[in-house]
C-alpha cells in the first residue's frame, strides 16, 4: 500500500483522536498518564477517569483486593496552578480488583461502580470542558464483564470532534479498535512479578 505524503499545512489541522493502549505488557496506564502530563504542559485541560482501580478508602490502609492510590494522582492534584499549564482533574470509579488478590466484594458492587463510571464519562465528555479525557482501565471493565462493548463504542460516538479520548485495557476488541485512530499494544517480554517481586511504589503505582 502506498502511503500518501501529507502536506505540512494539512498535518497541523487539529483533530481529536481516539487512542487505545492495550496488551499484556506493563505500560498502558503509564503511557496514558504520560500523555496527560504532556497535554497539560501544552495548556490543555485533562480529565482522568479510572475504572476498576480502587479509590482511596482511608489514610493508612485499603480493603482486601485493593492497591493504594497511585502516586500520579497525588501529582495530578498539585498541577494546574500555573496559567500556562492545563489542569488534570481525576476521579476513581472502581473499588479494586475483581475476584483476585483477596477481593471479597460482590460482583454486583463492581458492576454498579462501573455503570456509575460510564455515566460520569458521558457527563465529562458532554461538558466539553476537557481537551483530553483518559478512561483508564475501561477496557478492563469490559473484560471483567462489568460493562458491554457497546458502552465503549457509544462513548466514542458522543466524543466532540476536537476532544482526544484515551482508552486502556488488556484485550483486543476489533469493533472498538475500528473506531480508534491510534492503537499501541504493550507486549510483555519479562515482568518482575513472575520472580516474586511485587509492585513497586513510584514505578507501578
Amino acid at each position: 500500500m502506498v502511503k500518501r505524503k501529507i502536506p505540512l499545512e494539512e498535518s497541523i489541522e487539529p483533530k481529536g483522536l481516539v487512542i487505545c493502549y492495550i496488551g499484556a505488557g506493563k505500560g498502558k496506564t503509564s503511557a496514558a498518564m504520560g500523555l496527560a502530563v504532556r497535554a497539560a504542559g501544552a495548556g490543555m485541560n485533562v480529565f482522568v477517569l479510572q475504572f476498576v482501580k480502587a479509590r482511596k478508602t482511608s489514610e493508612d490502609k485499603t480493603a482486601e483486593g485493593e492497591w493504594p492510590l497511585s502516586c500520579e494522582i497525588d501529582f495530578f492534584n498539585n498541577v494546574g496552578h500555573s496559567s500556562r499549564v492545563g489542569k488534570i482533574d481525576n476521579e476513581q470509579v472502581g473499588i479494586g480488583f475483581v475476584g483476585i488478590l483477596g477481593d471479597q466484594k460482590q460482583k454486583d458492587a463492581h458492576i454498579r461502580e462501573a455503570l456509575h463510571g460510564l455515566e460520569r464519562a458521558r457527563k465529562i465528555i458532554a461538558s466539553r470542558q476537557y481537551e483530553v479525557i483518559v478512561l483508564d482501565e475501561i477496557i478492563s471493565a469490559l473484560e471483567l464483564k462489568l460493562i458491554e462493548e457497546r458502552d465503549i463504542i457509544d462513548l466514542i460516538a458522543i466524543k466532540p470532534p476536537e476532544t482526544h479520548l484515551v482508552l486502556t485495557g488488556h484485550n483486543k476488541y476489533p469493533k472498538i479498535l475500528k473506531h480508534c485512530d491510534l492503537v499501541t499494544e504493550m507486549k510483555m517480554v519479562k515482568h518482575p512479578y513472575y520472580k516474586g517481586i511485587l509492585a513497586q511504589r513510584g514505578i507501578d503505582y
